[in-house]
């Protein structure tokens, strides 16, 4: 059974864990000795949502096309700092390639909705008897972009899509991806400050955790560690994976039964958010001390994702960083490709607001790696029925190369350097 490790973590966390609690208030004096550390940041303001908007309007003037959809979620956000969940009621934005945005929710959510709004624009309401798509239509209409190419957040539903094409026959409906994907891809300076902050938490949360480590504990009595470090250092949790023994083999989660024992790979998978942007850092150890076997694939593993960082330069292809750590697992008898014992998945992921990001490490992505482009850097080896190792570092990239978030360890005895 393969979950997302987001979804095991948090299914995990749900289930009764009398256990975890008594971990918890037996560490209860040293969590208060921890303080945040996040006092420092600031929240994405308005001016930066004006950047956003206008690069995405200078880049839909470049690609022709008239207005951008977006629904509820991380990229209504992230262009106009509505936070607002997905439901069968339609909430959207309306991005023109000139002038304000238009905002279009329910009637009766608009004062909840008006809360976190962040730039200027229009709101049109809709009762509940009343087509949402006909409003989206009738601004479109009004701008007279009604024939200009409608582009579409790639994450947006089809009933919104295709209720759309109803409400506006003839509507040209093409992927936003060149306008929302390209602004988003390229961080800022305040989103590189806030990734690194959440990463700093996660750092510190894994320093303290590691120690407290002990035989006969399950992967809940840690998680409830980790997430406990995490919100005492000012971080909102956002996932705490955790993998000992055989199940480290899977790389989001077993459902097999799990416990801290001497000689057993402990994987932890974990990451918080600050201020909304996310971290992502594994480490995986050993609990009273590593084997040759375990110690050669943890260093296996080092290397491929030295070679990823490495080989992350501007002006690569992002392809080519996956395609140079499975030639060189390959030498050491791995794979081939995504075969096991391996790496069974991509090197790594883009990562900002959202845990995972477009684009990819992955062989056959061709988008060159440009200044503020943030990725994970996890090339994991797994033995099915023996262990699993990896080791997740995120980076950006920089006029000058890649920069990590936080730096990799380079001992299995020290996993956290």
């Amino acid at each position: 059974m393969n979950l997302s490790r987001r979804a095991f973590a948090s299914a995990a966390l749900a289930l009764p864990a009398l256990s975890a609690s008594g971990v918890l208030r037996a560490a209860e004096p040293d969590l208060a000795g921890l303080r945040d550390i996040t006092g420092g940041t600031a929240p994405i303001g308005p001016e930066e949502r004006r950047s956003r908007l206008a690069r995405a309007q200078a880049l839909m003037r470049a690609n022709g096309i008239g207005a951008v959809l977006i629904e509820s979620g991380s990229s209504l956000t992230y262009f106009t700092g509505i936070r607002w969940g997905r439901s069968e009621r339609l909430t959207a934005a309306i991005l023109p390639v000139e002038g304000e945005p238009c905002i279009v929710t329910p009637f009766f959510e608009e004062p909840s909705v008006r809360q976190t709004l962040d730039i200027p624009a229009e709101v049109r309401v809709w009762q509940e008897d009343e087509s949402p798509h006909a409003l989206i239509a009738g601004f479109l209409k009004e701008r007279k972009l009604a024939t200009n190419p409608v582009g579409i957040e790639e994450t947006v539903r089809y009933f919104a899509v295709d209720g759309l094409a109803h409400a506006l026959p003839g509507a040209r409906i093409v992927s936003a991806n060149p306008v929302v994907r390209a602004v988003r891809m390229r961080k800022t300076a305040p989103e590189i400050a806030l990734m690194q902050t959440a990463t700093d938490v996660t750092i510190a949360a894994y320093r303290w955790t590691w120690p407290r480590v002990e035989k006969g504990m399950k992967p809940a009595d840690i998680a409830a560690l980790m997430n406990a470090a995490t919100k005492q250092l000012g971080g909102s949790p956002e996932f705490s994976l955790v993998l000992i023994g055989p199940a480290a083999a899977f790389p989001h989660g077993s459902k097999d039964p799990q416990v801290v024992a001497d000689g057993q790979i402990v994987l932890m998978d974990c990451g918080c958010t600050v201020q909304g942007y996310q971290s992502d850092v594994s480490r995986t150890f050993v609990y009273g001390g590593a084997d040759k076997d375990m110690r050669k694939v943890w260093q296996d593993v080092r290397n491929g994702q030295a070679l990823a960082f490495k080989t992350a330069q501007l002006g690569v292809a992002a392809g080519a960083v996956d395609d140079a750590v499975r030639r060189y697992y390959e030498t050491l008898g791995y794979g081939p490709r995504y075969r096991l014992p391996g790496l069974s998945h991509r090197t790594g992921h883009g990562i900002g607001l959202d845990g995972h990001e477009p684009v990819n490490l992955v062989h056959g992505e061709t988008t060159q790696l440009a200044e503020g482009m943030c990725f994970s850097d996890e090339p994991g080896v797994y033995l099915p029925g023996k262990f699993g190792v990896r080791l997740e570092d995120c980076f950006h990239i920089t006029a000058s190369g890649p920069k990590w978030f936080s730096v990799p360890p380079t001992s299995i005895d020290q996993p956290l350097g």
